[in-house]
């Protein structure tokens, strides 16, 4: 067997073969679900994403008998690690033919490049920040993927089991609900009783107070004080905000946005936007050129799909108790019969979380997906 070659990423076009190998990797694969290519780009460019500022990467290439045969990227967030005190170096963008020694090239290349920079572990599947796909497919590769998430195929964890040394650090749980016709009493009834107990109310942005009067900026300072001791989670900084505000919040339709008042406070909301996963199954490679746009703009403008992914959903603790995630829930599953919507993706949550995945059992629903971040020291 030829032996396998290791390549730094250097240039533009070097990236660009990077970010088209997933492509090339799972063409024909009916549940994968193509990125966006020019989204891809930006991500792993230092020049376009914000997180470089707390973060550094290489990226690194998989060669044998001159074919390109895997990928990984090598990230420290140091935010993070500083947030969390651990020297840890992420591996992401993680891809490979079904061939031990590549994904073990890939791995230890990583490892070393880490251990260069002082990192004492290495996990992953991660990216640079929380609102990145993490975490390896291990359960559901049956099932439709979505542009939020990992997909890989089946032998990938057969191969971190192989190497030896990685553990098992966190599993992140999706579920697929059903929408309900009506909506159900738990979240009726608990909505219409805090709205009198504690005047609480459902508001619905314009697009001029998410942009211009900054409420989308607030809706990630949300984030960052309701996710801030979740798994990993690396605080958004406000360019960080600013770019996922005009990436989603400028493009959203604001009828699949809910958010939680207190008088003029927010103190919850909910972010859904449907799916484009059959849309970008019909993009070449996920470019919008010739005709991505177009499939893109059908499901945006007007919602020509039955599925809606319920992105991001982020109550104040203090709230929490009182209610208001059934005001936000009681808000959205009308919005959803009123689209045409018949189910919901859960984005991951946590195994462990078992206060927000105990909310599925009011819902029919299904647990379809189990994605899972593995650790492993470095020696």
């Amino acid at each position: 067997m030829s032996f396998v070659e290791i390549r730094k990423v250097k240039h533009r076009k070097e990236l660009q073969q990077f970010v088209q190998f997933y492509y090339d990797l799972y063409r024909g694969c009916e549940q994968a679900v193509p990125y966006l290519f020019f989204d891809e780009m930006s991500t792993l460019s230092a020049d376009k994403n914000p997180s470089f500022e707390c973060c550094e990467a290489e990226y690194f290439t998989a060669w044998r008998d001159g074919r390109m045969v895997g990928r990984v990227a090598a990230i420290i967030n140091h935010r993070a690690n500083e947030r969390w005190q651990l020297k840890q170096v992420r591996f992401g963008w993680f891809d490979f033919i079904d061939d031990l020694e590549v994904s073990r090239a890939l791995l230890q290349t990583v490892e070393q490049w880490g251990r260069e920079r002082g990192m004492t572990e290495m996990a992953g599947p991660l990216g640079f920040i929380d609102t990145d796909r993490e975490g390896m497919l291990v359960d559901g590769f049956d099932e439709l993927s979505t542009m939020y998430v990992n997909y890989n195929y089946p032998y990938y964890p057969r191969h971190i089991e192989q190497l030896g040394g990685f553990k098992k650090d966190n599993d992140y749980m999706e579920y697929l609900v059903t929408v309900p016709e009506v909506v159900p009493d738990k979240f009726a009834k608990v909505a219409e009783m805090i709205r009198k107990r504690y005047g609480l109310r459902v508001h619905k942005f314009t697009r001029h107070e998410l942009v211009s009067e900054g409420y989308g900026r607030q809706v990630f300072e949300l984030v960052n004080a309701t996710y801030k001791d979740l798994y990993g989670y690396s605080h958004l900084s406000k360019r960080q905000i600013d770019k996922l505000v005009n990436d989603y919040i400028k493009i959203a339709d604001l009828n699949l946005i809910t958010a939680i008042m207190d008088g003029d406070r927010m103190v919850g909301f909910g972010i859904t936007f449907p799916s484009f996963s059959r849309a970008l199954q019909k993009t070449h490679d996920g470019r919008l050129f010739p005709l991505g746009w177009w499939q893109l703009l059908r499901i945006l403008k007007w919602h020509k799909t039955d599925v809606v992914d319920l992105l991001l959903i982020g109550v104040l603790p203090e709230y929490r108790s009182k209610g208001a995630n059934a005001l936000i829930f009681d808000d959205l599953i009308r919005q959803f019969q009123r689209y045409g919507f018949r189910y919901a993706e859960a984005m991951p949550q946590m195994e462990r979380n078992e206060a927000v995945r105990s909310q599925w059992q009011y819902l029919e629903s299904r647990q379809h997906r189990r994605h899972r971040c593995y650790r492993k020291m470095i020696e």
